[in-house]
């Protein structure tokens, strides 16, 4: 933690690969950020493998479902689904680092963060169709909504993998960076943006966003307005308005605790 910012670092098993252990970290880093003073979290790794790969997440942790049932995978897969949902509608914005291989669940990770800079030599990837199952954390029912059907069905359906430029160019990514230092750099100086920002501004947009996909006109427009009169009743916007000169001439501003909304 600093400040406003939280760094999270990726460096744990064989290649960060994700299991239950992970499940449950991901759970109480959830409790930790919804309690407020979070405004931006990024994601990253610097993990390489023994003959020096660069590794964001290489995949679900199957080797722990050794000897599990049926039902025990279907409903640890189900809790998978259950907590990158919950990761995608923390209060803040999320900005993920990746270097390296992102296959499998680490481009399902990936598409639950806010904005994506990739790596030069990073790697994309949904295996899962020729495993004999299909993406089941997202990779599925939500990636279509971001780089559009063709894309995603052409990832789900060939088990293709791709580089940072081709994910930039199918919106998979927003961003190409050399080295992951540089990503953080490039990281940092967005969070920078962010964190002098209302916390409840910041979240109630994001709310707004990620509610408005999918709905009708209308609907868009009464979620809009709910979120707008938001920031009003919580007196961030009176807190706008009474430092309106310093916030031009770019100085801090004490801005309220969080408080979400709800549409």
């Amino acid at each position: 933690m600093e400040g406003a910012v939280a760094y999270l670092e990726l460096s744990h098993g064989k290649a960060n690969e994700m299991g239950s252990d992970q499940l449950d970290a991901f759970e109480s880093l959830c409790d930790l950020i919804e309690g407020g003073g979070v405004q931006v979290l990024i994601t990253w790794s610097k993990r390489t493998s023994s003959r020096g790969t660069p590794i964001f997440i290489a995949g679900a942790n199957v080797t722990e479902r050794k000897g599990w049932s049926k039902e025990q995978v279907m409903a640890h897969v189900r809790r998978q689904r259950d907590v990158l949902a919950r990761v995608r509608k923390l209060p803040l914005f999320h900005i993920a680092v990746i270097n390296g291989v992102s296959l499998g669940w680490g481009t399902e990770f990936t598409i639950t963060c806010d904005y994506r800079i990739a790596c030069e030599g990073s790697k994309f990837g949904l295996p899962e169709t020729g495993l004999g199952i299909i993406p089941g954390a997202g990779g599925t029912g939500e990636l279509w909504s971001q780089i559009g059907v063709p894309q995603a069905l052409r990832l789900g359906m060939t088990g293709e993998r791709i580089g940072p430029e081709e994910a930039l160019r199918i919106g998979l990514v927003q961003e190409v960076a050399g080295t992951v230092d540089d990503g953080l750099r490039r990281a940092c100086e967005i969070a920078k943006l962010v964190s002098r920002n209302s916390p409840t501004a910041v979240a109630a947009f994001k709310r707004g966003v990620l509610a408005a996909i999918g709905s009708e006109g209308g609907t868009r427009q009464e979620i809009e307005a709910l979120a707008y009169e938001h920031c009003l009743e919580t007196g961030e916007a009176n807190i706008g308005r009474e430092n309106f000169k310093a916030i031009l001439r770019g100085e801090s501003v004490e801005w309220g605790p969080l408080q979400e909304f709800e549409p």
